[in-house]
């Protein structure tokens, strides 16, 4: 089940130039395209729907969508997390030609440019010292004159010569629009009202990620974040497993979220296989044993 917008944050992305196979980059869109047509390749059944409750209590496990009632031994949530943006018009017409909410993703593109970070958290200092390593000049905006981030991040920050700050402030405005470009942002003084305009070449929002974990909670553990707590790829529901974005606050990457996705899926399997051997109905052994065993498998081949 792929929801009725399938693809994720890859689908608003331009260039993707760290994923494996392709050494001259490819669009975010076109790659989710070829893995859509690779599943299909392998008989993949594809249901476009959202899933509207489930319930994880009993095996087989039961996912109600608008349409249909599914039941299932082994479920793999890989719904993952949405980037928490400024709710500007122009930041939606202009996300991925300008401004991106992923600086290891796209920082290599502004080489030389002039960039700005939205935000006052851990995150917002790491894209921001991140990005100097490309950019000319890294202006940091916060809408306060303290930080959430970390005593040690904000002084690596502060000692990097080309970011600096600009606080008690909040974008008002993206531009331009119409060139279909960032070219300035305009930029308001939360404490005098007073508006600027600056030249701008890219703007990173920083501000923190959303988890698609709302249909879980109750169910399955979650952190302070909202994201689902595992261990491996694992839940602490037998037969439930989670990857990708939804379990990972700190990578984020498309590779990393589809080595996950394979880990979760050869578990499935090997779960299935495991009960099917023994004639389970799904109160076997702990989890623990079926990737161990598979691990030793493995390594003995």
């Amino acid at each position: 089940m792929q929801g009725l917008q399938a693809g994720g944050q890859l689908t608003i992305t331009t260039d993707v130039e760290n994923y494996p196979g392709f050494p001259d980059g490819i669009q975010g869109p076109d790659l989710m395209t070829k893995m859509h047509a690779q599943a299909e390749r392998f008989g993949t059944e594809f249901i476009y729907d959202n899933a509207e409750f489930v319930d994880l209590s009993v095996r087989p496990f039961v996912i109600k969508t608008s349409e249909q009632e599914i039941h299932t031994d082994t479920l793999l949530i890989c719904t993952g997390a949405t980037a928490k943006l400024l709710g500007l018009e122009s930041e939606s017409k202009l996300m991925g030609h300008g401004v991106s909410a992923c600086a290891t993703c796209d920082g290599f593109f502004f080489r030389d440019k002039r960039v700005f970070v939205v935000g006052g958290g851990d995150t917002a200092m790491e894209e921001a010292i991140f990005l100097t390593r490309f950019a000319t000049k890294v202006s940091l905006i916060h809408r306060r004159q303290t930080f959430r981030a970390s005593a040690v991040m904000i002084d690596r920050a502060k000692r990097n010569e080309k970011i600096d700050f600009i606080l008690d402030s909040a974008i008002e405005e993206i531009g331009d629009v119409a060139s279909g470009e960032v070219k300035w942002l305009d930029i308001k003084n939360l404490k005098t009202g007073e508006i600027t305009r600056h030249d701008a070449d890219g703007v990173f929002i920083a501000i923190g990620h959303q988890p698609s974990t709302d249909l879980f909670k109750g169910q399955l553990d979650l952190d302070d974040n909202g994201y689902i707590i595992t261990e491996g790829v694992f839940t602490k529901i037998k037969g439930v497993f989670a990857a990708g974005d939804v379990m990972d606050s700190v990578y984020r990457q498309a590779v990393t979220a589809a080595g996950t996705g394979c880990r979760a899926a050869l578990e499935a399997q090997w779960l299935l296989e495991k009960e099917e051997a023994e004639g389970e109905s799904g109160n076997g052994k702990k989890h623990e044993e079926t990737s161990a065993q598979k691990a030793e498998a493995v390594g003995k081949n």
